[in-house]
């Protein structure tokens, strides 16, 4: 077959989605963050809103999003996202507004912008990646770590007594009046990367539409916080992770 009929756009099967940047990730090797980045930059082409897109990524390891996909991108502090975003909403409420966010930055220092934000039904898309640790600043516990799980500041692993419970983030937002999507996913096989597109589509389109506040939680490995390889990694977050953290939606109105 001549080469031209193989590569016609009605023959393309997959192409790397136009809004990722040609440049080289920061991410650990088999970090669940690159692949989200890529579902991002897919929806929003799928859905025609390269153009009116404004992501807000706070510190942590979300911090350089703004280098992968070409939007527009703003910087908030350490657990201020939602706050940002709701302001960016408000002021222009026919862009399609999301924050991209880790489980010790939503959960931990950002638990109040969090839970306000949805309380009120602010129409933003909230994506957080839920890895049960501090990937960035050395591998401490987070509020998600689970029970017995080794970290560096739970060395023996963590304690109910000592450090509390796991923090289900998700399940507290998908109670309040505001939220109208919440759901858990992971991107750990094809199937599941299906799904968790499937989840962001979703949530973004809802805040097109102001639906209220949709929450995407993608249950995630952080192989080097966790000193596993990215294979050991993913078969540990399926034996652990998804007993406390189990994937499906949570609500859908």
């Amino acid at each position: 077959m001549d080469i031209n009929e193989i590569i016609k756009p009605e023959n393309c099967v997959y192409h790397r989605p136009k809004l990722l940047n040609d440049v080289h990730m920061h991410y650990c090797p088999g970090c669940s963050h690159g692949v989200v980045h890529k579902l991002i930059a897919e929806v929003l082409e799928e859905i025609g809103q390269e153009e009116t897109a404004i992501g807000v990524a706070p510190v942590g390891c979300a911090v350089f999003a703004y280098n992968y996909i070409d939007i527009d991108w703003i910087e908030a502090a350490h657990g201020r996202a939602p706050a940002i975003a709701t302001a960016v909403k408000r002021l222009m409420p026919d862009k399609l507004v999301f924050t991209y966010q880790g489980d010790g930055d939503l959960a931990a220092i950002g638990t109040c912008e969090t839970i306000h934000a949805a309380n009120r039904g602010e129409n933003i898309a909230i994506i957080f990646i839920n890895n049960a640790i501090y990937g960035m600043t050395g591998g401490q516990m987070a509020p998600t770590t689970l029970l017995g799980m080794k970290t560096a500041t739970t060395p023996y692993g963590r304690r109910a007594d000592l450090n509390g419970y796991p923090l289900k983030i998700g399940d507290l937002v998908a109670q309040l009046d505001g939220t109208c999507y919440v759901t858990r996913q992971s991107v750990h096989t094809p199937a599941a990367v299906r799904k968790a597109k499937a989840a962001i589509k979703k949530a973004f389109e809802n805040s097109l539409a102001k639906k209220g506040t949709s929450f995407v939680e993608i249950v995630s490995t952080c192989n080097s916080g966790w000193k596993l390889t990215p294979a050991q990694s993913n078969e540990w977050m399926v034996q652990n992770m998804f007993a406390k953290y189990p994937i499906g939606d949570l609500k859908n109105v």
